[in-house]
C-alpha cells in the first residue's frame, strides 16, 4: 500500500466513524481506538504535507484564525418565516393555501430548533463554505469555525448533486451547556445565558481552535439548488441524512392539518425531554411544486408557517418611563425594568409602543408589571399587578415636548404615535436617517457603522447623508478608534454605494411607508427619481398596490426643499437616481395592463423566471384567478380546480411557448 493509499483509506475509515458516531449514534469503536487513527493520520500528513486534504478530518481541531469574516451574498435567499401563536392561526393559514393550489396537502411538520441559522455549501460533494444568515440576503463567511464542528460533513455520501445549499441550525445541547457552565463558574468565570446565544457567539470566535473545544452541533432542515431531483421537502430530510448530514428523525409527514394540531399538541408537552432546546414547530407544505406555486411574500414564504410556544411571563418593577426618537421623528415610550431573567437573557428594556397602549395599561412608575418576549424575541408588557401598586403613585402623562430637541410633538389624526416635527434639527432623526441610509438593505455602505455615523454628525462632519461624499481620509482620521486603514475602507465604501441600484437608493432615502416592496415598484413604475419627483398623488395613486397614505408622503417628501437639494447634491455625486440602460433594455411596456397568473411546472424556463418575465415587460402577476386575469400560464401538473375557474370566467389558458412568443 502505497502512502497516498493508506492516507486516503484511514481518512475514509474515520469519516465512517464520525457518521457512525455523530449521525447514526452508533459508535462501532472505542473513543481511545478512535483517538488512535486520529493520531496515526496526523501524523502521516504532517511528514508528506502533498497529501494535504482541506476537509481531512484531522482539520476538525482547528486553528485557523479569521480576523476578519468576509460578507457573502446568498445563492438562495434566506427567508425569515411567518409566525403563529395560536391554532386559529394555523386554520386560517390553510384555508389561504387552500384558495392558491389545487389537490391534495401533505405537510412535514419539523422542530423550531433555538440556535444559529446556517447556509452550508456543498460542491462535488465537499463543503465549499458556512455562512451565517445575515440579513438573509448575505451574511458572515464562517467556514473555518464551522469545519470544526462535528455534525457538519466534510465530505459527503451516497448519490449528492454536484453542487446545492443545505440550512440547518448550529445548537448547543443543553447538556454540553451546563457543562460548560460549570467549568466556567469552577474557574470564577461568569457562566453563559444561554445555549443559543452561546452557539451563535461561538461561530464569530476568532481562533477555531476555541470553538472547536464547545459541543456544537448542526442539525439540518432545507436543501436548495438546480436540478436536485428531489420532489418533497420530507424527501429531502432523508436525503440529507443519506448524504450524512444530522437530521433530526422527530420530523413527520401527515396528511391533514388536524394531525399537525396532534404534532404540535405532542412537543408543546414534550420538548422538554429533547437534548436541545426548541421554541416552536415549523409547518411546511411538502410538495415542492405545490411550494414554487404558493411563492413567497416579500419576506416570508406563503408554504410555511412556525407555530411558537406560548411565551414565558415574569414579574418585575417598572422603574421609570423613558421616550426614545425614531428617524421618522416618532416617539416609543420605553419602560425601563428592574434586570429580571427571561427565557434566557437579562430584560432590563420594553416597548411601550405609543400613548394608547400607557393608557390602556394604566400603568404608572413603579408598578409591578408582567413582561413576556412577543414571539419570544422583543420583551413587552403585558399587564399591571394593581393589587402591588404604591398608593402615592401618580398616573402617568404623555410628554408633549421632544426629549431631544423640545420641540412640542404633534400627533395626526388617525394615527397611534406622538411625531417631532423638527425633521432637520432633532439629532436623532438627522442621525437615525443616516444610519438607514447606509443599512445592508439599502446602500451597504461598508465600513461605515451606526455609531460611526453618530460621530460624523456630532462631530459636525456631517447633517445628511448626501455629505457623506463629500468626507476624505483626513475628516475621518482624527475620530475616535478610527485607525488609517478603516479610513480609508469607509471612504472607499462611500464611493461604492454610487453603483447602488436606483430602487435600493430610492428605498435609502428613507421616505415615509416606502420599504424595499414599494420601493421597487416606485422605481419599476417611474424609473427615474425626476418622473417620481413630478409625480401627482392620483399618478401615485395609481401604480399597483400604491395606497393614500404612501402616495401622500412620497409627495410630502418631494415638495420640501431641503431633500430635493439633497436629491440634487446626490445627482452631482454620480448616485444611481434612475434605472440603469442595461435593465431598461431588458423592460418593456408589451404587456402593460395585463394580469397573469402562473400554473404548474415549466420545461423552458422556471416559474420565477417567468414571473420575472411578466413583471420586466409591464404585466402583473396574480397568485389566484378572477375576472380581471388576463391569461393563465399553464404547465404540467396544473391544478383541475384552477383550470375549471378559468374555464368558467373564459380566462385564455395559454401554454409557456404562448406566453414566450407574445413577448
Amino acid at each position: 500500500m502505497t502512502i497516498k493509499t493508506k492516507i486516503e483509506a484511514l481518512r475514509e475509515e474515520l469519516r465512517q466513524h464520525n457518521y457512525n458516531y455523530y449521525i447514526l449514534d452508533n459508535p462501532t469503536i472505542s473513543d481511545y481506538e478512535f483517538d488512535i487513527k486520529l493520531k496515526e493520520l496526523q501524523a502521516l500528513e504532517a511528514e508528506y504535507p502533498d497529501f494535504y486534504d482541506e476537509n481531512s478530518p484531522t482539520l476538525r481541531v482547528g486553528g485557523t484564525i479569521t480576523k476578519n469574516f468576509n460578507t457573502v451574498v446568498h445563492d438562495f435567499r434566506m427567508y425569515s418565516l411567518d409566525n403563529s401563536y395560536s391554532k386559529e392561526d394555523l386554520l386560517d393559514w390553510e384555508k389561504r393555501i387552500k384558495k392558491l393550489v389545487d389537490g391534495t396537502i401533505q405537510y412535514t411538520c419539523e422542530l423550531k430548533y433555538d440556535g444559529a441559522s446556517m447556509n452550508l455549501t456543498y460542491e462535488n460533494g465537499k463543503l465549499l463554505r458556512a455562512v451565517t444568515r445575515g440579513d438573509g440576503v448575505q451574511g458572515d463567511d464562517v467556514t473555518a469555525n464551522v469545519k470544526t464542528i462535528k455534525t457538519v460533513p466534510l465530505q459527503l455520501r451516497g448519490d449528492y448533486p454536484q453542487r446545492f445549499d443545505i440550512r440547518g441550525e448550529i445548537i448547543l445541547p443543553i447538556e454540553g451547556f451546563l457543562k460548560m457552565n460549570e467549568e466556567r463558574i469552577a474557574n470564577d468565570e461568569e457562566p453563559y445565558r444561554n445555549p443559543r446565544n452561546t452557539a451563535s457567539g461561538s461561530l464569530k470566535l476568532q481562533d477555531s481552535s476555541e470553538v472547536a473545544k464547545r459541543p456544537l452541533e448542526c442539525l439540518l432542515y432545507s436543501i436548495k439548488g438546480n436540478n436536485l431531483n428531489i420532489s418533497s421537502q420530507f424527501e429531502g430530510l432523508e436525503k440529507a441524512r443519506e448524504w450524512g448530514f444530522k437530521v433530526p428523525k422527530e420530523a413527520r409527514l401527515v396528511n391533514t392539518i388536524d394531525e399537525v394540531l396532534q404534532y404540535v399538541d405532542y412537543w408543546e408537552v414534550n420538548r422538554h425531554n429533547l437534548p436541545y432546546e426548541i421554541d416552536g414547530i415549523v409547518i411546511k407544505v411538502n410538495s415542492l411544486n405545490q411550494q414554487d406555486e404558493l411563492g413567497f411574500t416579500a419576506k416570508a414564504p406563503r408554504w410555511a408557517m412556525a407555530y411558537k410556544f406560548k411565551a414565558e411571563q415574569v414579574a418585575t418593577i417598572l422603574e421609570e418611563i423613558t421616550y426614545q426618537v425614531g428617524r421618522t421623528g416618532a416617539i416609543t415610550p420605553v419602560a425601563n425594568l428592574q434586570p429580571v431573567q427571561l427565557a434566557g437573557t437579562i430584560v432590563k428594556r420594553a416597548s411601550l409602543h405609543n400613548a394608547d397602549q400607557i393608557e390602556k395599561l394604566h400603568i404608572r412608575e413603579g408598578d409591578t408589571v408582567f413582561v413576556e418576549k412577543g414571539g419570544e424575541i422583543i420583551p413587552k408588557i403585558t399587564a399591571v399587578d394593581i393589587t402591588k401598586r404604591n398608593e402615592n403613585s401618580t398616573p402617568t402623562s404623555y410628554i408633549e415636548n421632544c426629549p431631544e430637541c423640545n420641540t412640542t410633538l404633534v400627533r395626526p389624526d388617525g394615527e397611534a404615535k406622538h411625531y417631532c416635527p423638527n425633521y432637520s434639527g432633532c439629532p436623532p432623526q438627522v442621525i437615525g436617517r443616516i444610519q438607514h441610509y447606509i443599512s445592508r438593505k439599502a446602500m451597504d455602505i461598508e465600513g461605515l457603522g451606526g455609531e460611526t455615523v453618530a460621530m460624523l454628525v456630532n462631530n459636525g462632519l456631517i447633517n445628511d447623508y448626501s455629505d457623506l461624499y463629500e468626507l476624505t481620509v483626513e475628516d475621518v482620521l482624527p475620530l475616535e478608534r478610527m485607525a488609517q486603514k478603516s479610513a480609508e475602507n469607509l471612504v472607499e465604501g462611500i464611493e461604492k454605494s454610487k453603483q447602488i441600484p436606483f430602487e435600493r437608493v430610492l428605498f435609502a432615502l428613507g421616505i415615509r411607508y416606502v420599504g424595499e416592496t414599494v420601493a421597487k415598484k416606485l422605481a419599476k413604475h417611474f424609473k427615474s427619481i425626476d418622473n417620481l419627483m413630478m409625480a401627482t398623488l392620483l399618478d401615485l395613486v395609481s401604480v399597483d398596490e400604491i395606497g393614500e397614505r404612501i402616495a401622500e408622503s412620497v409627495v410630502e417628501f418631494f415638495s420640501t426643499e431641503k431633500n430635493l437639494k439633497i436629491i440634487e447634491r446626490l445627482k452631482s455625486f454620480g448616485v444611481q437616481l434612475e434605472i440603469s440602460a442595461e435593465k431598461l433594455a431588458s423592460q418593456t411596456d408589451k404587456l402593460k395592463g395585463m394580469s397573469f397568473v402562473v400554473s404548474g411546472v415549466f420545461e423552458t424556463v422556471s416559474r420565477n423566471e417567468l414571473k420575472k418575465l411578466i413583471e420586466d415587460n409591464g404585466g402583473k402577476v396574480s397568485s389566484s384567478i378572477s375576472s380581471k386575469t388576463s391569461y393563465v400560464v399553464a404547465g404540467d401538473n396544473m391544478g383541475p380546480s384552477k383550470r375549471t375557474k378559468a374555464e368558467s370566467l373564459n380566462i385564455p389558458i395559454i401554454t409557456e411557448h404562448d406566453f414566450l412568443s407574445m413577448i
